[in-house]
């Protein structure tokens, strides 16, 4: 078996064994992937050029989409090229770069959920602080913050991860590189027990979060049902209630599928755990965290009113001359 320092690359985990079945999961994250990019980069288009979502929750927002799009685009491309081409090579340093991508941009987009829903606790249950606890500057540094420690989280993993020295193979049961299966190959128990202590120390703090969320959530429904309007709770509960869903999803099948005993890990149970964390929060997150925004669908709207009169405008004078 090749240790560490004579490995080159790695095999993922194939689709199907059938070149029908791979090329199927190639349309499926296409299209998944293409909806992504489309609604992550429209927020992005609106949030930046309409002064009016100029706001702490767009600022946000934009932060956001960028999480999304970044961790999309680390995992599903490198997917749909081996589904299209009926291979599974990863190369070493493609690998690490991987890991080290995806936990930055994970990472990032849970300090940034954290902060979103201290916005809206602030915002319901604390407006006429709104201004002080949440202005230009203090959302940049939250932002910064937010960047600063997915990176830090990220470059701490990949450091830890890829220093083991290998000697199980290269074969890993996932789609893209993940740290628990990389681990299944590390000849080394001091690393790997090193590492599942980091593990372990990242999932409380992501709990310790998760805590928080839950806990202004409840204080944010508290004060929506002193609302008198029955409309105006509608509209609070059906909004929170789909940002609390996909929080707890992601927050649940993150920690399952790195802390999960090896006695319940299955090839098809690992997969469908990793894409409810890494695929489906990215294409969910504009629907559930923007789109449902009367703001930004206005703003979306004009934007594409303002193109389409463009267009037509444009296709007119090219016709009359």
């Amino acid at each position: 078996m090749p240790n560490s320092s004579s490995l080159t690359q790695f095999l993922l985990l194939a689709f199907a064994d059938r070149q029908e079945l791979q090329l199927l999961h190639f349309w499926l994250f296409l299209g998944i992937s293409l909806a992504a990019l489309l609604a992550n980069s429209l927020i992005l288009s609106a949030v930046a050029c309409d002064h009016h979502l100029h706001t702490p929750m767009g600022f946000f927002l934009l932060h956001l989409s960028l999480t999304d799009l970044g961790s999309i685009c680390t995992t599903v491309p490198k997917a749909m090229h081996n589904s299209l081409w009926d291979t599974r090579a990863i190369t070493y340093t493609g690998c690490a770069a991987q890991v080290f991508l995806l936990f930055f941009f994970l990472g990032t987009e849970f300090c940034l959920l954290t902060i979103m829903c201290y916005d809206r606790y602030v915002a319901i249950c604390k407006p006429l602080h709104y201004g002080t606890l949440l202005g230009s500057r203090a959302c940049a540094h939250m932002a910064a913050a937010a960047w600063a420690t997915g990176f830090l989280y990220s470059l701490l993993h990949t450091a830890n991860t890829f220093s083991l020295p290998l000697c199980q193979g290269n074969a890993l049961g996932q789609f893209f590189c993940e740290i628990p299966h990389i681990l299944k190959l590390s000849c080394s128990h001091s690393g790997y027990l090193r590492e599942i202590g980091l593990l372990m120390l990242s999932a409380c703090f992501v709990f310790g979060c998760f805590v928080f969320i839950v806990f202004s959530y409840v204080q944010i429904f508290r004060a929506v049902l002193r609302i008198p309007s029955q409309q105006g709770r509608h509209k609070a509960f059906s909004t929170c209630l789909p940002h609390l869903a996909v929080v707890s999803i992601f927050v649940s099948t993150a920690i399952f599928s790195h802390l999960k005993p090896p006695s319940i890990s299955s090839p098809s149970l690992d997969l469908i755990v990793s894409v409810l964390y890494s695929v489906v929060p990215p294409a969910l997150n504009p629907l559930i965290y923007s789109l449902r925004n009367q703001e930004l669908k206005d703003a979306l709207r004009k934007m594409m009113t303002g193109c389409f009169s463009g267009a037509t405008t444009c296709l007119f004078s090219c016709v009359k001359h």
